[in-house]
């Protein structure tokens, strides 16, 4: 089994008293997990529960305060790694505003490259082939600030994309955006974990992006709670709802049906399983 990204008694907490000792619990925990290349992977939890602090740990923009974390077997606290480990696992963010350099489009996806040095040929092919993957070709001499809130975010992806990373780190990349946006960026992170074999980490509030994962991470006040696939998480219907967390409409319906003395499953996550369920029980 090949692991991308390794943690080991996972440890951080952001501030300190005088005298040193924390004056507020940890954000994390000992958490410990592994991620394997080539996966989707959807972490889940209310605010508070950790999973952007984790998210940052991926690639070295925050440092363990105890335990490990290793990026392609890379400790991400050797600063002579942390370029490397930067290029291999990218990070996209909620707002691509702080993500975007650039006046123009195109310029701003070479931001990247250019600076780790790449040859100039190589960067022109990286920068249209990431600006194709994402649907923004055609606005490659566009201004960015010109351009929607699902634009910029693809832009900001396609930045991402450019340094050729093996694992990319989605830290709520559909929140900011509508529901035409969100199916724009998912789309995205299919074709990225299909079509190219990139690990994707994706950090949602939406249910119905987890659903779509390989695995999906409930964490609540610095622990991970559940860990499983998809199908194996949502049915546990009434832990989230204690969690502060919801589930997929298809498993809402399916559970008040359950409560309502109707005998289905709970692990039809999408439409078209729903729809079945309920064809074949009431058909």
């Amino acid at each position: 089994m090949d692991i991308a990204i390794k943690t080991e008694n996972l440890t951080y907490f952001y501030n300190v008293d005088e005298t040193g000792d924390q004056d507020i619990p940890d954000v994390l925990d000992n958490v410990s997990l592994e991620i394997e290349k080539g996966t989707f992977v959807a972490i889940l939890g209310h605010n508070g529960s950790g999973k952007s602090t984790l998210a940052k740990h991926m690639n070295a923009l925050l440092l363990p305060k105890g335990g490990t974390v290793t990026a392609f077997g890379m400790d991400t606290k050797d600063e002579s790694l942390l370029l490397e480990i930067r290029r291999r696992v990218g990070m996209v963010f909620q707002n691509p505003d702080n993500q975007i350099v650039s006046n123009v489009v195109e310029e701003d996806v070479a931001f990247a490259p250019e600076n780790l040095g790449v040859a100039s040929p190589e960067i022109r092919r990286r920068v249209d082939d990431a600006l194709k993957t994402v649907g923004m070709y055609e606005f490659r001499n566009h201004a960015p600030h010109l351009l929607s809130g699902g634009q910029k975010q693809r832009v900001a992806i396609a930045g991402v994309l450019a340094m050729d990373p093996e694992c990319i780190v989605f830290d709520e990349p559909t929140a900011m955006l509508d529901p035409s946006g969100r199916r724009d960026v998912m789309e995205i992170i299919h074709k990225l974990r299909y079509e190219r074999g990139t690990t994707v980490v994706l950090i949602t509030h939406h249910m119905e992006e987890a659903a779509l994962a390989d695995r999906v991470i409930v964490m609540s006040d610095g622990h991970v709670v559940m860990d499983g696939k998809p199908k194996e998480v949502f049915v546990r219907v009434e832990e989230l709802d204690e969690l502060g967390l919801t589930v997929p409409e298809t498993t809402r319906l399916l559970f008040e049906l359950k409560n309502a003395g109707v005998d289905l499953p709970l692990d039809a996550l999408s439409i078209d399983e729903c729809a079945k369920v309920l064809a074949d029980k009431f058909g």
